[in-house]
């Protein structure tokens, strides 16, 4: 039997422990949840600020390179045409030279060119090697951009013919090429490039807005032609437009690092700003506590240096002593109440009992009057004290 009440005994000490072990594993899971959830919350924030800031750079680089960069180079085709056909001459068909009339606008609207930025302007000419271009010789080839009001911006002409190819190299050609020939899948051509202006700037009274382009010659044969206008960039347009990927990391990580320590910094302004006011108020009110404690402190030792030194025992004794040396000396004042003496109807019995009260550090002696009248009332005792005197020691 005392084994088992040894054992119910040893039972009942470990269920308290366990319970208790339990319990705090609650908490301890419980705090370390919240502190996961909070430490997860934080997490998402800052990756959601991240994010943020990075779109934010990248949108403002964007908007800078758009802003900041001009068209790098704009092609479009050239489209010839005979101004005059009625000639007077029977043997001749056209009397006039190729003209062509050219846009400079991009999409109708918006100007190609950037005032101030240099420009170079050429002209292709796809021509075949028929006899007729072999025997033409050099050509002249002008161009002249005009403004919005029809105004003459520039002109510029540029001389240009066929590269030169004997018989020999053109039988040897043709009989290397003869199978790309007989397919269609080459021609027998040549490109001819004329540059018009190596470094144009337009005019920003007078923009660019089209521009006319002449060949002087009536004999001339032409496949096709295009107008190139390509930009010479310099500095960190340069930059930008040949090294565009390294440009891009560069001012998105510069964008993404500014913002980022604009950021931090207002968040510890913030915060200095935030402690600063507490401890203001902390500090107004412990000062506004101040005077209370110190009058909560004044007020109980007041208290205690009256009740101690009027219940000093020497003090007391000595208080008694003088009130029984000074009862027999004591001067009678007791003023005239405005009763006389003749009158038998108002006599007061005049009660003389000597009472020494203290005030203001000082023992006073006051006499006590009891009025006859006063004496008849059973509700209330006016008692009149007037003082006669101050209590002294023998």
């Amino acid at each position: 039997m005392e084994d088992f009440d040894s054992e119910d005994c040893g039972v009942q000490d470990v269920g308290p422990q366990i319970c208790g072990l339990v319990v705090q594993i609650l908490e301890t899971m419980a705090a370390l949840l919240v502190r996961v959830r909070q430490k997860l919350l934080e997490m998402a924030i800052l990756i959601c600020v991240i994010l943020l800031v990075f779109w934010v750079s990248l949108f403002l680089y964007g908007s800078f390179y758009y802003s900041f960069m001009p068209t790098a180079n704009f092609i479009t085709p050239v489209h010839f045409f005979y101004s005059r056909t009625d000639c007077p001459s029977p043997h001749h068909s056209m009397c006039s030279f190729l003209v062509a009339n050219v846009s400079l606008l991009k999409n109708g609207k918006h100007q190609v060119m950037t005032y101030g930025q240099p420009y170079q302007i050429s002209l292709e000419l796809e021509m075949p090697e028929s006899p007729a271009n072999q025997e033409l010789g050099m050509f002249l080839v002008k161009m002249t951009p005009y403004s919005k009001a029809g105004q003459t911006v520039d002109a510029s002409s540029r001389s240009a013919m066929l590269h030169y190819r004997s018989s020999l190299l053109q039988a040897l050609g043709t009989v290397v090429f003869s199978p790309m020939l007989l397919t269609g899948a080459s021609e027998q051509k040549q490109s001819v490039i004329v540059e018009l202006y190596s470094e144009f700037k337009d005019d920003s009274y007078k923009p660019s807005i089209g521009a006319i382009i002449e060949i002087h010659s009536q004999h001339i044969q032409i496949y096709r032609a295009h107008l190139y206008i390509f930009a010479h960039f310099t500095g960190i347009r340069y930059l930008l437009y040949h090294f565009p990927l390294i440009s891009a990391l560069t001012g998105v990580l510069s964008n993404f690092t500014f913002l980022s320590l604009i950021i931090v910094l207002s968040f510890l302004q913030f915060n200095l700003s935030r402690r600063t006011t507490l401890g203001k108020a902390v500090m107004q009110q412990e000062e506004n506590n101040e005077p209370d404690d110190l009058s909560d402190q004044s007020e109980p030792q007041d208290e205690d240096k009256a009740t101690a030194h009027f219940l000093d025992p020497p003090t007391i004794t000595e208080n008694i002593d003088t009130m029984e040396c000074n009862s027999a000396e004591m001067e009678e004042s007791i003023p005239d109440m405005g009763v006389d003496e003749s009158d038998s109807d108002f006599r007061e019995l005049a009660e003389d009992e000597p009472i020494c009260e203290p005030r203001d550090g000082e023992m006073i002696l006051r006499h006590r009057h009891l009025s006859q009248g006063m004496l008849q009332s059973t509700d209330d005792i006016d008692k009149t004290y007037y003082r006669v005197g101050i209590c002294s020691s023998c």
